[in-house]
């Protein structure tokens, strides 16, 4: 509600805009708008997202033209790139309200996109026509194949073809060939992470729309070299906005770690990738990205945006207009739709925060059911929730939980039936519901011990469940004076239990979670005194600096190794 509707709407008002890709930021607004708003019905929200999309769909020119570009310059740097966000924030638009004047105007830069690039006479090539040997232009793939879909039109579906042939010529990125051959994010084009998942996200979604697995293979290649060697522990990539070598992972300020667009694009490909086949291991990437890089990024307070988000030193909020402004609560927009929903026909909580959900389906028996979740959780502080079933009959179907990987002792039970879960599976409970039915679930959520490897030798970092824990020094003044963790010198720590400190959180501070660390000085008689941690997403708030990583020896070996074993 605080967005600066003047500002980026300014490059469509007065052409040109104040800088190449100003056109971006109303499409992610859109975007982000429309998913909050299904969730919310926030009126005002919907009156300022109105208004903001009359003027956008006012300024697309009569040969379907939407970027902030003199005639010129039309078609360099990120013209395509704007496009590609205004199709993303229309779409957004005609499904969440059925306004058809906005698919209307997505079809117009499509017919236009299709007219203007391509390999008959007179088209121009579409890797010239953006940065970063074309990936940048070439990423409006993805909205393309969801205008596709919502059209039935084939052109826009063989301008998805162009555009793979394009990748692949003498000048262009050759991000499919590459993949299958050398397997390494890093070795495609020049390894820029936003643009590159970005085209990676697009291959999902033309896989959704022709079901050919040749478009599914190299997005999986990709998928899991990043996750092998690319990926930070708090669930983002990339370092001065480029993948880096394997297990090459700073994390200071001056690192330029975590570009926000880069976090907010990873969860849209873990999450077509869930949609593509519902294995857990998508969901175990979006909750590691969500519950850290994601919500990190945002001061709780401000709202501001942090465009890189480090694991070690202060983070960087500003709320000056960046891609990364736009992105991030366009990330955060999404949460909503990658907690809850049909895997294979099942209707399967994901993760378990707070919240009501409702759903349409067909049970096997062929009822049509309307069927409503209500969450009470205090999801991540402990693992204790409560679900109210509602249905619109009695009905005998399926409902699947999502058993964490990283979970212990997983219980479901209703109606005097308790159901065991598998870490890492999903938990089917097939019965006859009846309305009003609860289902009571409850796990533990442990202290995990990581390994700082390559990046990190002789540091740990603590995780909880899907949270990483952070130092942050504003909490902890008394302990710096005695320990100021001076380069390579360790500190003997006892494991942080699961019991909350939180009484030993400022007023201001905005969150319930923190736990103590027993450092054991061996040099003062085993004295011990607490080192106060708190998940990385809350960390830095007040302007406090924070370390993920830290130079502890654990004082309980048996318990590291276990630990480590796993990572």
């Amino acid at each position: 509600m605080k967005v600066d509707e003047n500002g980026i709407m300014s490059g469509y008002l007065q052409r040109p805009g104040s800088h190449p890709w100003i056109g971006e930021h109303v499409g992610k607004y859109l975007e982000a708008a429309c998913n909050s708003w299904k969730v919310t019905h926030n009126p005002e929200l919907k009156k300022q997202m109105d208004r903001m999309m009359y003027e956008l769909i006012n300024s697309q020119l009569k040969n379907g033209y939407l970027g902030t570009y003199t005639p010129d310059y039309y078609w360099t740097s990120w013209d395509v790139w704007s496009h590609k966000y205004n199709l993303y924030g229309l779409l957004a638009y005609y499904t969440t309200t059925g306004y058809k004047p906005a698919l209307e105007a997505c079809k117009r830069i499509g017919d236009l996109l299709c007219n203007t690039f391509g390999n008959q006479p007179g088209q121009r090539d579409i890797i010239l026509a953006g940065e970063h040997m074309g990936m940048a232009a070439t990423s409006v793939l993805d909205p393309m194949a969801e205008l596709y879909r919502y059209t039935g039109d084939k052109k826009y579906l063989d301008f998805c073809y162009y555009i793979l042939s394009a990748w692949e010529q003498k000048d262009g990125p050759k991000i499919i060939s590459i993949l299958l051959s050398k397997g390494q994010v890093n070795e495609v084009a020049n390894g820029k992470a936003y643009e590159m998942l970005s085209n990676l996200l697009g291959l999902s979604k033309l896989y959704r729309v022709t079901g050919d697995p040749k478009f599914l293979k190299p997005v999986l290649i990709a998928w899991q070299d990043i996750v092998a060697n690319r990926l930070y522990v708090t669930g983002t990539t990339s370092s001065f906005e480029h993948f880096q070598g394997d297990d090459d992972l700073p994390g200071s300020t001056t690192d330029n770690i975590g570009e926000g667009c880069v976090t907010v694009t990873w969860i849209q490909l873990n999450q077509s990738l869930l949609d593509v086949t519902g294995q857990l291991k998508y969901v175990e990437q979006i909750e590691k990205s969500v519950y850290n890089q994601l919500l990190g990024a945002e001061n709780p307070e401000s709202g501001c945006v942090s465009y890189y988000t480090p694991l070690m030193g202060v983070k960087p909020f500003s709320c000056s207009i960046t891609c990364c402004t736009s992105s991030v609560p366009r990330g955060i927009a999404l949460i909503p739709y990658c907690t809850f929903g049909n895997v294979k026909n099942v209707p399967t909580l994901l993760l378990y925060g707070p919240a009501s959900y409702r759903e349409k389906f067909i049970t096997p028996d062929k009822k049509n059911i309307e069927l409503s979740l209500y969450i009470e959780s205090s999801f991540p502080e402990n693992g204790n929730s409560v679900i109210t079933i509602n249905t619109s009959q009695t009905a005998s179907f399926p409902l699947s939980l999502r058993v964490p990987s990283w979970s212990r002792s997983f219980v479901a039970e209703v109606g005097g039936k308790v159901y065991k879960g598998t870490a890492d599976q999903y938990l089917v409970i097939n019965r006859v519901w009846k309305t009003g039915e609860k289902i009571k679930v409850s796990f533990n959520i442990p202290i995990m011990v990581l390994n700082g490897g390559k990046s990190y030798p002789g540091q740990v970092s603590f995780q909880r469940g899907p949270q990483v824990l952070a130092f942050d020094n504003s909490l902890n003044i008394d302990f710096l004076k005695e320990y100021p963790f001076k380069s390579g010198e360790k500190l003997l720590v006892e494991k942080p239990g699961n019991k909350n400190e939180a009484d030993i959180l400022p007023k201001q501070w905005i969150g319930k979670q923190a736990y103590a660390v027993s450092i054991i000085d061996k040099k003062k008689n085993d004295s011990r005194q607490k080192l106060t941690l708190v998940p990385f997403a809350d960390a830095s708030q007040t302007g406090g600096a924070i370390k993920v990583w830290m130079p502890l020896d654990i004082a309980n070996k048996s318990i590291e190794n276990k630990l480590w074993e796993k990572f």
